[in-house]
């Protein structure tokens, strides 16, 4: 049993979702980041993607002006994206595979295959002063790979643990609780996300060495459909403490 000083950043694309399922400004991410951070989340993620399908790039410009916490801009580093990061100067710049169609991230970077072109592009975001992530899946391989390209940190790919979570086999956890082991011993630093929710987020924070930082959006923006924003974001602050 570990005990972290566990971030929690706030992914608000689906608050861009519901706005442009209508047209116009409502609601507004601006002032919901400016909201959330009020609540004491510790920092503000967002993931444009090259359609804008829900966070636009104009958006990421327009967060830079009030996100005062840490800012954590997720994408595939094409040359659109890589100029939106160097331009917004977030805190941290998170490296997801993307592929152009695809609906969510669903898996991690093979930092084998990509090495040379991820150590590129990580040196280019470091020279600019931005702390870099990358996606990985809880392969120890990977993480090696990771390593390699020179990253800061891993941000761990939790569909798999929190798909078991919720069948009831606790051993999920078991594949990240190695790589954590790993990433420590290498000297990286430790983010996660992806399905992580108030039903296993304590659960995953209290077996994670090292954990850092998780960014949660999906379930944490459903979850406050039901229970408020406010209550949400401290119910997630106290699971984390």
């Amino acid at each position: 049993m570990t005990h972290n000083n566990c971030k929690l950043s706030v992914n608000i694309n689906k608050i861009a979702t519901l706005r442009n399922s209508r047209g116009g400004n409502t609601p507004n991410v601006v002032e919901a980041a400016k909201r959330i951070q009020s609540f004491g989340a510790h920092g503000i993620t967002i993931h444009p993607r090259p359609d804008e399908r829900h966070i636009k790039y104009q958006d990421a410009r327009d967060l830079k002006e009030v996100v005062y916490t840490e800012y954590n801009i997720e994408g595939n580093p094409q040359h659109n994206f890589i100029d939106l990061v160097l331009e917004c100067k977030p805190t941290q710049v998170t490296l997801v595979p993307d592929a152009v169609g695809a609906l969510t991230s669903n898996a991690g970077w093979d930092t084998i295959t990509h090495q040379a072109y991820l150590k590129e592009v990580i040196a280019e975001f470091q020279r600019n002063g931005i702390r870099t992530s990358i996606f990985v899946d809880p392969v120890l391989k990977m993480i090696e790979g990771a390593k390699e390209t020179g990253t800061d940190r891993i941000e761990l790919y939790t569909e798999s643990f929190a798909h078991e979570y919720g069948l009831g086999n606790k051993d999920g956890i078991l594949p990240y609780v190695d790589v954590a082991k790993l990433a420590n011993e290498l000297g990286l630093g430790i983010n996660a996300g992806h399905d992580l929710s108030l039903d296993n987020i304590e659960f995953f924070n209290q077996n994670i060495p090292g954990l850092l930082e998780v960014s949660i959006g999906h379930a944490l923006i459903s979850e406050s459909l039901y229970l408020g924003l406010e209550n949400v974001v401290q119910m997630y602050l106290q699971k984390l403490r």
